[in-house]
């Protein structure tokens, strides 16, 4: 098989919330389930309160909806969900 290339929405539960924790427990979630981050992006969305989007390599044959369950249930995240996903070429 070959090798998607993902982009999660991580939404945060208030304006108040560290994205850094998020962030870094993101890429332990991420990293365990042989996933590979290429990237992290803050969004703005209202009053303050920001998306954060998280892009990496995963192997294709494998199912997502288990690691967006996982990635929501950090502490302080409201919700999980695949924003993009492309088979990567090459």
């Amino acid at each position: 098989m070959g090798i998607a290339l993902v982009k999660i929405k991580i939404m945060p539960e208030s304006p108040a919330s560290n994205l850094r924790d998020i962030e870094s427990k993101a890429r332990d979630i991420i990293e365990k389930n042989s996933g590979l981050i290429t990237g992290f992006a803050e969004e703005p969305i209202a009053f303050g309160l920001k998306a954060l989007f998280v892009s990496f390599e995963w192997p294709e044959e494998r199912e997502l909806e288990d690691l967006e369950s996982e990635l929501g249930q950090i502490s302080e995240v409201k919700s999980a969900e695949v924003s993009d996903i492309r088979r990567a070429i090459g």
